[in-house]
């Protein structure tokens, strides 16, 4: 009987240390600001056209072993800023993102290959304007800890480049405008 109760006070022990070692879930802080999505491209290869996207949402889900981790994204394309309301006009429309037909951009990610000190490189599928492509963003995690509010937070920062026309935006921008550079800075708090 006393092997018996060791033995089933072990195996409970162990299944709490595995529950503990699971990963813990982030919701992406968009309400306090801490995320963003922005852009840049080349504007006639003369200068750079930067923005960014005031509306999405996201969560995280994060391992001691990175490589089990997972990010999904959703954008609300209509949220398009420029700093300038005629182009965001323009870019909202069907040359650009067609935004009545495309309201969002999603991506989700499908594999985390660490390479070191903190950087990964994400691997995901981009959809966006109603194409679905794989994409790889260059990362790298900045920190994590406890907040003065009494939760936990991580925050990320990660980069890519997007060819336009893989996504079906052909609108001719001139030789120097072919991608967009992307940069995402993501801090999650714990739920």
């Amino acid at each position: 009987m006393k092997t018996t109760l060791t033995s089933l006070t072990l195996a409970l022990g162990l299944s709490f240390a595995t529950i503990n070692a699971q990963a813990a879930d982030y919701a992406i802080d968009t309400k306090g600001a801490h995320a963003s999505i922005n852009f840049k491209i080349q504007h006639l290869g003369y200068s750079w056209l930067v923005g960014r996207f005031n509306q999405f949402d996201g969560e995280f889900s994060l391992e001691d072993d990175m490589s089990k981790s997972a990010v999904s994204v959703t954008i609300d394309t209509s949220s398009i800023d420029s700093n300038h309301a005629e182009r965001d006009k323009h870019l909202r429309g069907d040359d650009f993102l067609n935004v009545d037909k495309f309201p969002e951009a999603t991506f989700k990610s499908t594999k985390v290959v660490p390479k070191g000190d903190g950087k990964f490189d994400l691997h995901g599928e981009l959809t966006l304007h109603g194409v679905t492509k794989s994409i790889v963003i260059d990362a790298y995690k900045i920190g994590e800890g406890k907040d003065p509010w009494g939760g936990y937070r991580a925050g990320f920062m990660g980069s890519t480049k997007l060819k336009l026309a893989d996504y079906g935006i052909t609108y001719n921008l001139g030789p120097a405008s072919t991608h967009v550079d992307m940069e995402l800075h993501v801090e999650g708090v714990r739920k």
